[in-house]
């Protein structure tokens, strides 16, 4: 059965890109989505702590399956790393946990040689990362003792744009999972010295940018420039994450909206990717398809015989 929108007609359908501000919750924002759209059908491809900004990917509707594929997608922030004292959430919304004086510009360069690459790395305490079945973060709070598991990330670019001797400004190029704060901590231990994170700007989400996306809190009607944001899931997204793209003609339609197996041959394009976007030649999202022991197999299809 087709889902409707609470505001009437077909439930929307596709991604937009959102300009978070800063003093909002990612849930707060994606909240203000839900309403324009009339839908909870809602996903993203990561969230923004409460005291950053910048880009959100958003997807709505049917789209909201295509989310683990947005998820593992690398991303681009800017960061105010401050010197000298430590949060317990390693943001300036925290407490001061530890001090220590601030490293001088030599001994901050020689320490960010260590970060570049793939690093292993704990999450804040203050996360959302499942400890027993809970997030970190509501353990910390109830005054749990929780360790914090390392694990790998990468950072593909770690770069000093400037550095007062209490403030480092600092571009970092890095691989989901990556968590700034833990990056100011880690850097700032590894110097001698503590830190936390006063500002965070997040510019780029694989290959969408910050500067395409949408500013409710700037509209004069934001509900309306958050619908007129909303485009649908195509080539260019998929191309934006990196995710090779298969055109079928009309003749296959029927064919997979009605889950028939595939035939390798249309798929040529794939290569050795182990997933492939299958779009229609008017450009369309069909569906997507996943490489299993040499065979393939439909991940989500979105075409539908009704859609036909």
């Amino acid at each position: 059965m087709r889902r409707g929108s609470r505001l009437g007609g077909p439930e929307p359908d596709g991604y937009l890109l959102l300009r978070k501000r800063p003093g909002i919750s990612s849930f707060d924002a994606l909240n203000a989505v839900k309403k324009a759209f009339g839908t909870g059908r809602v996903g993203h491809s990561g969230t923004l702590d409460k005291f950053a900004e910048g880009l959100l990917v958003v997807l709505v509707g049917r789209s909201t399956r295509l989310v683990p594929w947005f998820t593992g997608c690398d991303k681009v922030y800017y960061g105010d790393f401050a010197f000298g004292e430590e949060t317990d959430t390693l943001d300036p919304e925290g407490e001061v946990v530890a001090r220590a004086d601030a490293p001088d510009e030599r001994q901050l360069s020689e320490a960010l040689q260590a970060f570049r690459g793939e690093i292993m790395q704990a999450p804040p305490l203050y996360s959302s990362v499942h400890v027993n079945g809970m997030r970190a973060h509501q353990l910390a709070r109830a005054g749990a003792d929780i360790e914090m598991k390392t694990r790998p990330v990468t950072i593909y670019e770690l770069e000093l744009l400037c550095y007062d001797g209490a403030t480092a400004k600092m571009r970092v190029h890095c691989s989901k999972g990556t968590y700034i704060r833990s990056l100011a901590r880690d850097i700032a231990l590894a110097c001698g010295s503590r830190a936390h994170l006063t500002a965070l700007l997040r510019t780029k989400v694989a290959g969408f940018l910050l500067e395409d996306a949408v500013d409710p809190y700037a509209a004069e009607d934001p509900q309306e420039a958050l619908r007129g944001a909303l485009r649908p899931v195509g080539r260019a997204a998929f191309d934006s994450i990196g995710v090779p793209v298969a055109t079928l003609p009309a003749a296959l339609l029927a064919h997979v909206a009605h889950g028939k197996p595939l035939d390798p041959s249309w798929l040529r394009d794939a290569a050795d990717a182990p997933s492939v976007a299958l779009l229609a030649e008017d450009g369309r999202f069909i569906a997507t398809a996943e490489r299993e022991d040499a065979k393939w197999k439909y991940g989500f299809v979105s075409l539908r015989p009704e859609d036909l």
